[in-house]
This record gives structure tokens, sequence and C-alpha cells, in this order.
């Protein structure tokens, strides 16, 4: 249980004007309850080891404990606080934890913390430079800043054609540049050509750009994901892809949308950049890049490599609030041609006509997205940007790194283990060894352990599946996350291991 704040006295959030009508916003008791909620915080996180990373509640939990309708009167925050507590907590899964190492990281930090409740306390919707000038121009800025820190080609500076855009996630990135790839194609081709058009990727991409296919009218059979294996280290192989491309040419199809992925989701693999980027500019296709992981490594100068020919890309993303210490959502999404994006998404309704935007002089980001509204995400990075600086934030990346390199002499030094794909960032896929006669290449066996080291609530793993092996994933990138906790990791690990293989 979170234990409150001893100086925590008895309050209800609202004051009434003197029309007895309700008042929500007051500056003296926001102060007041905004201390109290950073106070609930700050405990949080003191005690943040204390609880299961996975939350262990059963499907439905939360309707038993809540009332069926909301209160007619209002309740005091006091009792909010014992019902998050008691309620809200034990069915939270600790992202934050120093021993969550799942799926991959989402960063939470002071200075994002921060940015956030700027953000929230402002509350501005900056879909137009004119409903408030400064959270398009600080955009503009701090994803200048951030490309450069990358060293992206001049092409995805907002002084040129391009530009950087902050979109939720990574998918909605990667669906706006499809839809703007596929328009682009269909104005030289004819509207009548969508069923011909065809998408490539790995089968090791990210999901999301099935997704992008769906809502952008791709038709499933033309999503072409193109087959990986481990002598590759599951990148994607330029050979196959123009031996796909010619015959797809071949018989009457038109190649547009190329996506690559530095980091895949399942082993963090590199695709090779710069011969995919070639292969795409000969034939006329947009050539998307998905950093969305290892992107803030790329911050390094000895990770900057793994994105070499990014300089062949139409765009590219990197998701901020994964390990940059930028609060979720913060996905930042660079163009060469921001007309692309404006072509396929823009609108201009009379309602939302002004000066500046008439006479082109500024960035209207509502044209660059999905929906019309937008917060001012821009402030997190820049509060990040700011108050960590440069050479903290690689510190920062590298501790990580290290972290996950000891991680892997650990498995690698336990002959019951095996390490199944080169580590390349802070992630470690690794396995249970099956006995000789398994006839599911141990698959069960690693299931099991998984399970039986989550439910112990003190740590948390994922899974992948590779070449048909159900894979176990170590990825470190918690902020709280110090040697001795993947120290402790590798014991529970060891521990569930020899007790699941006396029982076998």
């Amino acid at each position: 249980m979170l234990c409150l704040s001893d100086h925590f006295v008895l309050s209800v959030l609202w004051i009434e004007h003197r029309d007895g009508g309700l008042r929500p916003m007051d500056a003296d008791q926001l102060r007041e309850h905004a201390h109290k909620m950073v106070d609930f915080i700050a405990d949080y996180y003191k005690s943040i080891e204390n609880f299961p990373v996975l939350s262990q509640v059963e499907p439905g939990y939360l309707s038993r404990m809540l009332p069926d309708s909301a209160p007619n009167h209002p309740e005091s925050l006091e009792d909010i606080f014992n019902d998050i507590s008691a309620k809200i907590l034990p069915g939270v899964t600790h992202w934050q934890s120093p021993n969550y190492f799942a799926y991959f990281p989402s960063n939470s930090s002071i200075a994002g913390f921060l940015g956030e409740m700027l953000s929230a306390g402002l509350n501005i919707v900056g879909f137009s430079w004119i409903t408030s000038p400064a959270a398009t121009e600080l955009e503009m800025i701090v994803l200048d800043w951030l490309a450069k820190l990358l060293k992206l080609p001049d092409d995805f500076l907002s002084g040129g054609q391009g530009g950087g855009v902050i979109q939720g996630t990574a998918s909605e990135a990667v669906l706006v540049v499809l839809l703007a790839a596929r328009d682009k194609m269909l104005r030289t081709v004819g509207k009548n050509a969508l069923e011909k058009l065809v998408v490539y990727t790995s089968d090791q991409t990210h999901s999301a750009l099935q997704k992008a296919c769906q809502i952008g009218g791709i038709q499933p059979e033309n999503c072409r994901l193109l087959e990986t294996d481990s002598t590759s280290n599951y990148a994607l192989s330029p050979d196959v892809l123009c031996e796909t491309i010619a015959h797809d040419i071949a018989i009457g199809l038109i190649p547009f949308f190329l996506c690559a992925t530095v980091g895949t989701t399942s082993s963090t693999a590199v695709d090779p950049l710069l011969p995919l980027g070639k292969i795409a500019k000969s034939n006329g296709m947009w050539f998307h890049v998905d950093a969305a992981y290892a992107g803030s490594a790329c911050i390094c100068p000895e990770y900057r490599h793994y994105i070499d020919g990014v300089e062949e890309a139409d765009s590219f993303n990197m998701n901020a609030h994964k390990w940059f210490l930028t609060n979720f959502d913060c996905s930042a999404l660079w163009i060469k041609d921001r007309n692309a994006l404006a072509q396929s998404l823009s609108t201009n309704p009379e309602y939302l006509k002004n000066k500046a935007s008439q006479a082109n002089m500024v960035v209207d980001y509502k044209d660059w997205q999905i929906p019309l509204g937008r917060r001012f995400r821009s402030l997190k990075l820049w509060m990040v940007l700011q108050l960590y600086g440069i050479e903290n934030l690689q510190c920062y990346i590298r501790n990580h790194i290290k972290l996950a390199q000891q991680f892997e002499v650990l498995v690698a030094q336990d002959l019951r283990f095996e390490i199944v794909t080169p580590r390349i960032f802070s992630l470690v896929c690794f396995r249970l060894l099956p006995s000789q006669n398994s006839k599911d290449h141990g698959n069960e066996l690693n299931h099991h352990l998984l399970d039986t080291v989550n439910s112990t609530g003190k740590v948390f793993l994922s899974h992948t599946v590779l070449s048909g092996k159900y894979i176990l994933r170590f990825a470190v990138g918690a902020p709280l996350t110090e040697e001795r906790h993947v120290t402790a990791a590798w014991k529970v690990l060891q521990d569930e291991a020899s007790a699941l293989l006396r029982s076998l």
C-alpha cells in the first residue's frame, strides 16, 4: 500500500462561485492539490520496487471494486488517493520499475514530467500556428536540434522543404507517410491503380505497417513481408527485395513504398539502409526508416553508423518516449518533402482560415497528422534536452547498453542457456536449451519459464518467436535500472529454470 504524506488534509477539488456554480480552476487550490499529487507520485517512485512489476490481477477486477455510476456529489482528494492506492495501483504494470525488462522501455524522467505538467497546465490545442505560435515554433526548433544530434541530412531540417513533426506513436508516423507515398504515386499512375500498389518490408517489421496498409486501402496480398533468417541476423536482404520487386513489376504491379527498420521489435535487427535506399530510389519508391527504439542510441557517435544510408530515406522516425527520457507520447518524424504530407492530409475549412496560414508564412501541423487537435508535446522534449544536455543523455544510453552486455555475459556463462541473436543495443535474446529429444524446439519449456518468472512479480520479461523458436527478450532501458537489478533478474531466471528442469 502506498503511504500518503502525513500532512494530508481532507479536501474536495471544487470551489463555488458566488452564484453557487462550479469553479473548476482556481490558482490557490491548484497549488495546494498539485503539491499533494507531486508528493503522491514521488512517494510512488520511492516505493516502486515494492510492487509486483507485472500486475497480478484477474480480468474484470476493477468493476468489482468501483461503483456502477459516477458520484452525484464531490469526493475528497484524500478518498481518491486511497482509491488509487487500494484499487488502481494493483492493476498497474509498473513500466518505470527498475525490474521492468519487457517489450521496449517507455521512459519517464523529471524533465519529461515537468514538461508534461507544463503542457497540461497551459492546455493549448496547437493545430495551427495561430492557435499558439510558440507550440509550432518550439516543435520545429527542438526537432531540428534532435535531427542535428542524429546527424540527419539537411533535407530533414525545417529550413528547407522538409522538417520534423511530433506524432503520438511510430504507428501514426508510418501511417501518415504511407498515405503521402500512396497519394504521390497515384497522382502519377492514376487513382484507379490503388489495387496495384505494393508495399515492401521484412517479416520482422512492426505490425503497425500492416495496420497502416489496411487503413490506406492497400490490398493485403500486396503487402510483401519478406522472409528473414539467422544468416543475416534477421535483417532484410537487398537481393531478396530486388527479386521480389522485379517479379511484381513483371506481372503489372506498382512498387511504391519500402519500410526498413533500425532495431526491430523482436531482436533489434538492423536493415542495411544504404543498399535498400538505392533500390527504392531506382524504382521510384518512397523509403521510410523506422528507428523507433534504436534511434535514441544513434545520438552516440559509436552507434551512429547504424543509420548510415539515411540520406536515401524520404522519412525517418524515432520514439523519444522509448529511450530518450521523454514521457509518453512523443514520436519524432522527419520528412524531406513536407508538401507530400500536406497534399494527403490537409483540409482548409472556412472556420480555420487565418492570415498567416493563407499567406503560407507558417507551418500548420494539423496538415502533417491524422487528427486536427494536438498537444504541446515539444515542451517535454525541450525540457529533456535543456535540463540534461547531450553528454548526460549519451551516458544514459551507454549505461543501459553496458548493463545489457553484463546480462549477456551472465547468460553465456550458464551452459543451460543460449544467446539466440547477437546483441546490438540493450536487448538480449536468449532461451533455455531443451533436451535433445524435444519435439517443439523447447518452445513449451521457454513459455513455461517466462510465465513462472513473470508470476513471481520480481521482474517482467516478454518474448518473441524467431525461426519458429520461442525466445525470451531482456530489454534494459528503465530509468531506475542499475547493475543490481540486472543481477537480481538473472538470479530469478536461474532459480526458476532450475526448478522447472527438476520438475521434468
